[in-house]
C-alpha cells in the first residue's frame, strides 16, 4: 500500500514540479486552455490516463480553467501517486 510522503519528500519534488502547489493535504495546479472544448478536451485525457493509473484526481472546471486537485484520498495526504499524476498531467498539458 501507498505510504504518505513526509513535508520534505514534498518539497523536494515540488522543485520538479513548477506548475503544481501544495494546497494542504493536496497538490494543485489550474491549467487554462485556448477555449472550452479545449479545457474538456484535456480533462477527458486526464480521465483516461488516471483512470489506466487507478487514481484520480478531483477537478473543477470554469469555463477555459480547470483546477486539478492530487491527494490520496484513503490516506488522506500526498503520495507517490499523485506525484507520478501530477507529472502525467504536466505532460498532457503540454503544447504540441
Amino acid at each position: 500500500m501507498a505510504e504518505l510522503l513526509s513535508d520534505t519528500e514534498i518539497d523536494t519534488a515540488l522543485e520538479g514540479l513548477p506548475h503544481w502547489r501544495r494546497d494542504g493535504a493536496a497538490l494543485t495546479r489550474t491549467i487554462a486552455s485556448a477555449s472550452f472544448p479545449d479545457a474538456i478536451t484535456l480533462v477527458d485525457r486526464v480521465a483516461v490516463a488516471a483512470e489506466s493509473m487507478n487514481h484520480h484526481p478531483d477537478m473543477d472546471i470554469r469555463w477555459r480553467k480547470v483546477t486539478y486537485w492530487l491527494s490520496t484520498h484513503a490516506l488522506g495526504g500526498i503520495t507517490k501517486s499523485d506525484l507520478e499524476l501530477a507529472r502525467r498531467i504536466d505532460e498532457l498539458a503540454a503544447p504540441a
